[in-house]
């Protein structure tokens, strides 16, 4: 599967949540935002930050969202790859082969 295609799929996958759990899903979205929108950091970096979580915590739908985030923000290769050196190093090889993933994940969206 593509990652464009896993990017749609779990877009769906959210929506079929949002119609199951709205009121849930709906105060989850307004953290994200108040968390993204307020503070003292830029939101590619609080994007950077959350690319950083989804590679340690291996969740590749978490991944694919921050990284089309990130692609729509502007984020360079060698910025991604700076902050996936970092998880690499505090997450050892299993942050190694999800960090992987998420480099190949932004090669193929940053790529049209």
């Amino acid at each position: 599967m593509s990652w464009n295609d896993k990017l749609n799929d779990t877009r769906n996958q959210l929506r079929g949540l949002n119609k199951a759990i709205p009121d849930a899903t709906r105060a989850f979205g307004g953290l994200g935002k108040a968390v993204k929108e307020g503070g003292v950091l830029d939101f590619k970096t609080k994007e950077f930050i959350a690319l950083g979580i989804a590679v340690a915590d291996r969740c590749e739908a978490c991944i694919v969202l921050h990284i089309a985030a990130l692609v729509k923000a502007g984020a360079t290769r060698d910025e991604v790859g700076d902050v996936l050196a970092m998880t690499i190093q505090m997450g050892g090889g299993p942050s190694m082969m999800y960090a992987a993933k998420a480099m190949e994940c932004f090669e193929e969206l940053s790529a049209g």
